[in-house]
């Protein structure tokens, strides 16, 4: 038996942001996560098989929304590389998670759910490699920017200090998944942590390795990986629900998406991947950072009119031009609004995201208040109407109480080629490339190219959701989604979300798609809601072995 000791951690429960906290098996479900140190790899390189028995048994106490403290014991196998060539085994190598008691009593996890829980930010490197038990895994310190990444060979690879936003121009933390992880686990959810390489990892030859669409190349082999142990590894590989933040957000939804596409073959097989399935049964996206190649355009019809947090601002034409895009794109969608509302445009957009989204989350803010805060709120901020127990303001007017914009124009791929979306879109030893025609022929950078790269077009399909749910519906798409954004998150534009939910909507998908209110980027308010989503759209129910035996 290969199995270790039992190690032991304390994570605390705290109060969730939601009125009613969900529980699931008894435990009130809202967490946060504390961190661990080092132990082994559980598997080499070369193998795809799973082994039942290279896991380090962990007992984490844990004290839940009331108080009350919880002893749960669960086997972590740390490290396993999912693919037989690995380019970089730091990044392609995940952790799984499966509880084995609550409080005294047996779990019994075999059929349970499987949390698929990334933690990229960013599009930044994410290793699980130094992880110590669930949820204390993420992005390796060359990951931000910081030079070589955790584990990395010193004569092969680092990660660029250089590289375009690799500071934080789009949110590099990967949000608030520690406490998804870890409700889940308490839920008796078996939980895989995948690494993946990401956009700033570069070889001693220079060459950046972690640009698209390794990522979600990576997360794809991952899934296939569970799949292909299917009664080996602990759970319902069938049952496997996606989670992740941010640029994570955008490949939750992505690998929901794109389910055994055939466009993404050619890199799997380099990679040495399974011969399984990547189709995941649900996706959890928080604040998607997706529809790149259309992102300026949606950015500047939502946020255009804001300032920056200078007060100054942008560069009119360049956003009257930029929303011109969005209107056309939007148009061409011809996607329907949710309950009735009809073929969204750039013309009553608006409309839809008050009506559909913001007054809805301004109400349920309101609500959960005591008369006295709901008072001084509503004081505060008299743009909002309160009658019958409802919210209502005019899209302006929401605007304005956003306040500042957090990027300039164009967001995403910018003229001087510095946002970290730029870098995404490298190839080679080339840093950062232009993926729209509209900032290559307004580049500042002195590049005298009057096309976008020939490989450009497939690198934005392979990383879009849109293109599988809009475009050229995918089969093998993900059926269940769980979409969230902030209401003042100016890191996207509230529409990326919005087009997602009605896409997937429009095809008969079941999608619980809704906003917190004044919220920034990477908000997870309703962690536990989630956990309780996964049980009543997987059919799951908790099963107990007993009390175990002293």
């Amino acid at each position: 038996m290969k199995h270790r000791a039992v190690k032991r951690r304390s994570v605390v429960l705290g109060l969730g942001a939601t009125a009613g906290v969900a529980a699931v098996g008894g435990i009130a479900l809202s967490a946060q996560a504390s961190g661990g140190t080092s132990t082994s790899s559980s598997s080499d390189a070369g193998s795809l098989a799973f082994d039942p028995d290279a896991y380090t048994k962990l007992t984490t106490t844990v004290t839940d929304t009331a108080g009350a403290e919880h002893a749960v014991t669960y086997h972590f196998w740390k490290a396993i590389t999912y693919v037989a060539k690995p380019v970089d085994a730091t990044y392609q190598s995940l952790n799984v998670s499966v509880p084995v008691e609550i409080d005294g009593t047996a779990v019994d996890a075999s059929n349970a759910p499987i949390l698929f829980a990334n933690s990229v930010g960013g599009y930044m490197p994410s290793s699980v490699a130094d992880a110590t038990g669930i949820g204390a895994g993420g992005m390796g310190a060359g990951g931000m920017g910081g030079g070589a990444p955790s584990g990395a060979p010193s004569a092969s690879a680092s990660a660029s200090t250089s590289a375009p936003g690799a500071n934080g121009n789009t949110n590099a933390t990967g949000g608030a998944l520690s406490s998804n992880q870890l409700l889940a686990l308490a839920a008796g959810y078996v939980v895989v942590e995948p690494g993946a390489r990401g956009r700033t990892l570069k070889n001693s030859a220079g060459e950046y390795y972690g640009v698209a669409p390794a990522a979600i190349v990576d997360l794809k082999a991952a899934v296939r990986y569970v799949r292909a142990n299917k009664g080996v590894i602990p759970g319902d590989t069938d049952r496997i629900v996606s989670a992740g933040t941010s640029a994570g957000g955008a490949l939750s939804s992505l690998l929901g998406a794109s389910g055994d596409s055939p466009l993404y073959a050619k890199y799997l097989e380099e990679l040495g991947a399974a011969d399984a399935s990547d189709a995941i049964f649900a996706t959890g996206a928080w604040c998607p950072i997706t529809d790149l190649e259309h992102a300026d355009g949606s950015y500047e019809w939502n946020w255009g009119g804001n300032a920056l947090s200078t007060g100054k601002q942008v560069d009119q034409t360049v956003s009257k031009a930029l929303r011109s895009q969005f209107a056309e794109y939007q148009a061409g969608l011809k996607l329907k609004g949710l309950n009735g509302f009809g073929t969204l445009n750039a013309r009553n957009y608006d409309e839809y995201l008050v009506k559909q989204y913001l007054e809805p989350s301004a109400t349920t803010y309101l609500a959960a208040l005591s008369d006295t805060a709901r008072e001084t709120y509503l004081a505060a901020n008299t743009f909002i109407t309160w009658k019958n127990g409802r919210a209502g303001f005019s899209w302006a007017d929401f605007l304005t109480h956003v306040g500042a914009r957090k990027k300039n124009t164009p967001a995403f791929d910018a003229f001087d080629l510095s946002a970290g979306e730029n870098n995404e879109f490298g190839k080679g030893t080339v840093i950062s490339r232009h993926f729209t025609a509209y900032s290559l022929k307004n580049d500042t950078t002195g590049l005298t190219a009057k096309r976008l790269d020939s490989d450009i077009p497939e690198m934005l399909r392979l990383m879009n959701p849109m293109y599988f749910l809009a475009d050229k519906p995918n089969e093998g798409r993900s059926k269940h989604w769980w979409i969230r954004l902030g209401t003042k998150d100016s890191d996207t534009s509230l529409t990326v979300s919005a087009n997602i939910a009605a896409a997937a909507n429009g095809l008969g998908d079941d999608v619980d798609h809704l906003y917190y209110w004044d919220q920034g980027h990477g908000a997870n308010t309703d962690p536990g809601d989630f956990i309780a989503w996964i049980a009543k759209v997987t059919g799951h129910k908790a099963k107990a072995s007993g009390k175990v035996k002293k």
